[in-house]
């Protein structure tokens, strides 16, 4: 009961100190998601599209993912998690090892109903990027790591005996009553030193992250992160022996990690692609975000891009890989979509593939685009009208076609079996569901 209070004290006391920055786009939907051992972790997520896992690292939160996820929103699916013992999610007393802390985030993706997912990592959210990519290696499609090296992996040992290192072995009873009070005075330390600008780290930015570290159990959490290095130099010694095959975008600040990023990471990875960043140092969320935001955006869009040519069976559709829902769909329960081509969420020509599960019954809706649709596998029994209305069903078994006109209200269901529809528009496309429709005009 009183770690609950402590959560609650802690989100209204964020909310209060928050200024225009750092911050999440407030359309993010949020929750708490209980993690195998018992840890709860806090996360923001919301958009449509591909899944992107957003990881940050220490002396921040996810709310330093903003630059991210404000160009990112309207393409993807964003899921941005505050780490264990960090921002709004709980203070275990251990689980900072880097693995456990991936199982974690494994747990919050399933629990919001996500499966395969792009991750990106800062900081100490590299070393859980790489170990979620490492531990689920079929489930990432894409990685991206920003300026930090992983423990145990060259250059490891040079960079643990440099004296900007200093903080991996600051810790225990004694230096949390030193610090006790004086959190933005060790923030500071941190953004003055580790940057190439730090007048760009401005007075929002430090005040908001010294207030959420200031709260109660925060920098002991933090510097069990440190603690745990050394049990994530051995988790990553075994896991370097199976290289990730993921591509994977390796940036450093001009400042910071440059290059070595990249060369560093081609140790545990076969397609590694490096990028720098000029003008920054190791916060360059903060100090420059404009090139890392195209830099990330361009590379997590590649994947889309490479599907241009297409020719696919019925049988080579991979549903095991698809999104929950998406836009254009009614996104009911167990509902998965495969984008064939185009992109629902932007003007111009796309194709989705459905698939519903059997027994599925969908209530009246609409979309603003002109569609066209065929059924692939299954019977599907489709009506019109602005309610669901089991007599006006009828019947269209595989190889059957019907339209979707602009705002034509429409409902569906499936029976005993499975139902695959393949659905063409020219987006950008949206669903609204009749009822809502009534409420917003107040009828």
């Amino acid at each position: 009961m009183r770690r609950i209070a402590c959560l609650i004290a802690l989100s209204l006391t964020i909310a209060t100190v928050a200024a225009s920055q750092p911050s999440l786009p407030a359309d993010l939907r949020s929750r708490t998601i209980a993690t195998p051992d018992g840890a709860q972790i806090y996360v923001r997520y919301g958009g449509s599209g591909p899944v992107v896992l957003l990881i940050h690292g220490f002396g921040d939160t996810g709310e330093m993912w903003g630059p991210v996820v404000r160009d990112l929103e309207h393409s993807h699916t964003v899921v941005v998690p505050d780490l264990r013992g960090m921002g709004r999610s709980s203070h275990p007393e251990d689980g900072y090892d880097k693995r456990t802390q991936a199982a974690d985030l494994r747990a919050v993706m399933t629990t919001l109903g996500y499966d395969h997912s792009a991750v990106v990592g800062h900081d100490i959210g590299n070393m859980v990027a790489y170990a979620y990519a490492a531990r689920y290696p079929d489930k990432v499609e894409r990685l991206v790591v920003i300026d930090a090296p992983l423990p145990g992996i060259d250059p490891w040992d040079e960079v643990k005996c440099s004296p900007q290192t200093w903080h991996f072995n600051f810790r225990g009873p004694d230096v949390e009553r030193l610090v006790k009070g004086r959190e933005r005075i060790l923030l500071d330390r941190f953004y003055n030193e580790l940057s190439a600008h730090p007048e760009r780290i401005d007075e929002a930015t430090r005040a908001y992250y010294a207030t959420v570290y200031a709260q109660p159990g925060a920098m002991h959490s933090a510097f069990a992160q440190f603690a745990a290095f050394a049990k994530d130099a051995e988790d990553n010694k075994v896991t370097q022996r199976t290289k990730l095959t993921m591509p994977v975008l390796a940036i450093g600040g001009e400042k910071s990690f440059g290059a070595t990023m990249a060369t560093s990471m081609r140790n545990v990875a076969t397609d590694v692609t490096g990028a720098v960043i000029p003008e920054a140092g190791h916060w360059i969320m903060e100090e420059n975000p404009t090139p890392a935001v195209a830099l990330i955006t361009e590379f997590l869009g590649e994947k889309q891009r490479a599907a241009g040519d297409r020719r696919m069976a019925r049988g080579e559709y991979d549903f095991s890989r698809a999104e929950a829902g998406g836009t254009g769909t009614s996104s009911v329960g167990g509902m998965r979509t495969v984008v064939v081509k185009g992109d629902p969420n932007k003007a111009g020509l796309y194709t989705i593939m459905l698939y519903v599960p059997a027994n599925t019954r969908i209530a009246a809706h609409e979309h603003r685009d002109d569609r066209v649709a065929t059924v692939v596998s299954g019977t599907w029994y489709f009506g019109y009208g602005d309610e669901f209305n089991a007599a006006a069903l009828k019947a269209l078994p595989a190889g059957s076609y019907y339209t979707e006109p602009p705002r034509r209200a429409h409902f569906a269901e499936t029976r005993t079996e499975p139902v695959i529809v393949q659905i063409s528009g020219v987006g950008p496309s949206d669903t609204q569901f009749i009822n809502q429709v009534a409420k917003a005009k107040g009828e």
